[in-house]
C-alpha cells in the first residue's frame, strides 16, 4: 500500500549534492523574480491590495515545495482564481474571502487523504478548456481601464454591463498608459530574442516605471491607487467561522478547492512530462491545503501549482522542492528590502502583463480543436465557456460537470446493448462442439457493455417484448465488465417475471468480478439458483438440458 502523505523533498535530498543545489538556487532565484510582477497582477486583478499576492506567493510557495508531492511544482496565486477571488471579494468583503480560502485549504486536505487526487485527473478537457479560456476572455476584460487609462470610478462585474461601461468611456483614453501598456506587450514579445534568463515582464516593468518616474508621466501608479506597500509579513490570525459563515462560504470554498485542485495535478503532469518524473497526488492535495490554510492566515489569497512557473523552473535547471523554497525566500528578500518601490509600478504596465497572462491561458487552439471534434465534447466545452464568461464559474464548473456525466451516459448507453442471440447450428458448433446445433426449448439473449441504470431499463424492455418465451432463457454477459444497483434491480425484476411465465432463467458467462460480486451481495446468485449462474456458455447449455429433461418428466 502507498504511503499516502510523503513529501517529494523527503527523497530528493537522500543524495543531495552541491551542484543540484547551485542549479536550484539559481532556478529558485530565477522563478522568484518571474513571481514578483505576477502575484502583484494577480492581487490587484482579483480586486484586493497587492502585497497579498507576494504574501501568497510566500507562504503558499514555501509549503508547496516543502510538503507537496511533485519535486518541480511552483505554488502561488494564478490567473485562474482571479474570477472567483474578484466575485468573492465584491460579494463578502476580504474577511469573506480569507474564511473561504481557509475552507478550501481543509477541503483540500480531505480530497487528499480521501485519495481523489487520481479521480481528479479525469475531469473531462473540454470542461478544463472551457471554463479556462473564459477565465482568459474574462481576466482580458478586466485589464482594458487599466491598460487604456479610462477615467472610470466603478467597472461593472457583468461581462456585458463591463463593456458597454467601456464604451460610453473610450473618449477619455489616457494616451500615456496606452502608449505604456503597448510598450509593455511589445517587450514580453521581443524580450526572448533577446534572453530567456530575465523574464520580459519584469524588464517591462523596470522600463516602464522609470519612464514614469523619471518623465513625470499622467498614469495611475500601485501607489496613487492602493498607497504604500507593507515592507513586513503580516501577523498570523486564524480566521473565525461560524455555522451561518460557513453555510454562505462553503460554496465558493468548494469552487477554490475544485480550481486549486485541477490546476495544481495538471501542471504536476505536465512537469512530470517534462522531467520524466512521477509525482503523488494525494501528497500534493495535502500540501495545496495547508497552503491555503496558511495563506489565508497571513492574509493572503488562493493558491495553486502554476504551470508558467512551474515550467520556468524546470528549464532553468530545478529538480528538487529546494528550487521552489529559494523561490519563497526570493521573494521574502525582495518583499522586506525593495517592496515599496513596488509602489512605483504603473497600473499599464500590470494591465499589459495580465492581457499576455490571458493570452496564454485562452488554449485557443484547443478551443477550436474540440469545437470541430464530437458534438458532445463540444456542447461540453461552449456551456462551460459561456456559462464561465456570462454567469459564474462556479455554475459553469458545476453545470459542465452534470452535462459532461449526462454525455458520458449517453455515450454507455448507445455503446451496450442487448440483442437476440439467433445462434445457427454452425455458430454453436463453433462454440460447443455441438454439432447439431441449440436445443429446442432454449432463447439466448446477449447483453453488450456495461450494465448500469440507462442500459439496465434497455434490456427491460427488450425482455417486455418477448410474447411466449421459452422454457429456459439464457442471458450471455460476458461482455457485462460491471454493473450498478439498477442493474441488479433490472435483473431481479426480469427473473421475477421470466418465473411467473413458467420458464427458467440462466445467467451465462459471468466472467467479471465486480458483477459477481454484485450478484452475491443482492442473493441473487441465491434466488435465481446457484446452479443458474455460469461462468461458460457450455455450462449454460447442459444446465439448460437438464431443465428441459425435468419438464419432460414432469
Amino acid at each position: 500500500m502507498k504511503t499516502l502523505f510523503r513529501p517529494k523533498l523527503i527523497d530528493t535530498l537522500k543524495n543531495y549534492n552541491k551542484a543540484q543545489f547551485y542549479k536550484d538556487a539559481v532556478a529558485g532565484m530565477i522563478v522568484g523574480i518571474v513571481a514578483l510582477p505576477l502575484a502583484i497582477a494577480f492581487a490587484i486583478a482579483s480586486g484586493v491590495s497587492p502585497e497579498k499576492g507576494l504574501f501568497t506567493a510566500i507562504i503558499a510557495g514555501f509549503i508547496v515545495s516543502a510538503l507537496g508531492g511533485s519535486r518541480v511544482q511552483i505554488g502561488g496565486p494564478t490567473g485562474a482564481f482571479i474570477v472567483v477571488v474578484y466575485g468573492i471579494v465584491e460579494k463578502f468583503g476580504v474577511n469573506g474571502l480569507v474564511i473561504a480560502t481557509f475552507i478550501a485549504g481543509i477541503l483540500l486536505i480531505i480530497m487528499g487523504l480521501a485519495r481523489l487526487g487520481n479521480v481528479i485527473k479525469f475531469i473531462p478537457y473540454p470542461l478544463i478548456v472551457g471554463f479556462t479560456t473564459g477565465i482568459a476572455v474574462i481576466i482580458f476584460s478586466s485589464q482594458i481601464k487599466d491598460f487604456f487609462g479610462l477615467k472610470m470610478a466603478n467597472v461593472p462585474a457583468d461581462f456585458i454591463s463591463k463593456w458597454l461601461a467601456y464604451g460610453q468611456h473610450f473618449n477619455l483614453v489616457n494616451f500615456y498608459s496606452l502608449g505604456i501598456g503597448a510598450f509593455t506587450l511589445l517587450i514580453i514579445f521581443l524580450w526572448p530574442k533577446v534572453t530567456h534568463k530575465v523574464p520580459g515582464s519584469l524588464i517591462a516593468i523596470i522600463v516602464t516605471t522609470l519612464a514614469v518616474y523619471f518623465f513625470h508621466l499622467h498614469v495611475e501608479t500601485i501607489g496613487s491607487r492602493f498607497g504604500a506597500i507593507s515592507s513586513s509579513l503580516p501577523s498570523p490570525v486564524i480566521p473565525t467561522v461560524s455555522f451561518a459563515t460557513f453555510q454562505q462560504l462553503i460554496r465558493p470554498a468548494f469552487t477554490i478547492a475544485m480550481l486549486g485542485s485541477i490546476e495544481s495535478l495538471l501542471s504536476a503532469v505536465v512537469a512530470d512530462g517534462m522531467i520524466g518524473g512521477n509525482h503523488r497526488s494525494n501528497t500534493e492535495l495535502i500540501a495545496q491545503g495547508f497552503a491555503n490554510i496558511c495563506s489565508s492566515i497571513f492574509g493572503g489569497i488562493p493558491a495553486t501549482g502554476a504551470i508558467a512557473r512551474t515550467a520556468t523552473n524546470i528549464k532553468n535547471g530545478g529538480r528538487s522542492p529546494v528550487a521552489g523554497i529559494i523561490h519563497a525566500i526570493t521573494l521574502l528578500l525582495i518583499l522586506l528590502f525593495i517592496g515599496k518601490l513596488a509602489a512605483l509600478i504603473p497600473m499599464a504596465t500590470l494591465a499589459g502583463i495580465l492581457v499576455i497572462v490571458a493570452w496564454n491561458m485562452s488554449e485557443a487552439k484547443s478551443f477550436i480543436f474540440i469545437l470541430k471534434g464530437s458534438k458532445s465534447d463540444a456542447a461540453v466545452l461552449l456551456t462551460t465557456f459561456i456559462l464561465t464568461v456570462f454567469i459564474d464559474l462556479t455554475v459553469a464548473i458545476e453545470i459542465g460537470m452534470i452535462l459532461a456525466a449526462f454525455l458520458f451516459m449517453r455515450k454507455m448507453m448507445q455503446a451496450s446493448s442487448v440483442e437476440h442471440a439467433d445462434l445457427s447450428a454452425e455458430d454453436v458448433a463453433d462454440e460447443l462442439s455441438v454439432p447439431d446445433g441449440l436445443p429446442e426449448g432454449i432463447d439466448v439473449f446477449e447483453i453488450n457493455g456495461p450494465m448500469f441504470f440507462g442500459a439496465a431499463y434497455k434490456f427491460k424492455d427488450t425482455m417486455r417484448v418477448i410474447e411466449d418465451p421459452a422454457p429456459v432463457l439464457i442471458i450471455r454477459m460476458r461482455h457485462v465488465p460491471v454493473i450498478d444497483a439498477t442493474g441488479i434491480r433490472v435483473l431481479r425484476e426480469v427473473h421475477e417475471e421470466i418465473k411467473n411465465r413458467g420458464s427458467k432463467l440462466i445467467l451465462s458467462e459471468v466472467t467479471s468480478e465486480q458483477v459477481m460480486t454484485e450478484l452475491r451481495k443482492a442473493r441473487l446468485v441465491f434466488h435465481i439458483g446457484k446452479a443458474n449462474v455460469t461462468d461458460t456458455f457450455e455450462k449454460a447449455i447442459q444446465r439448460s438440458n437438464e431443465i428441459l429433461q425435468d419438464i419432460k418428466q414432469h
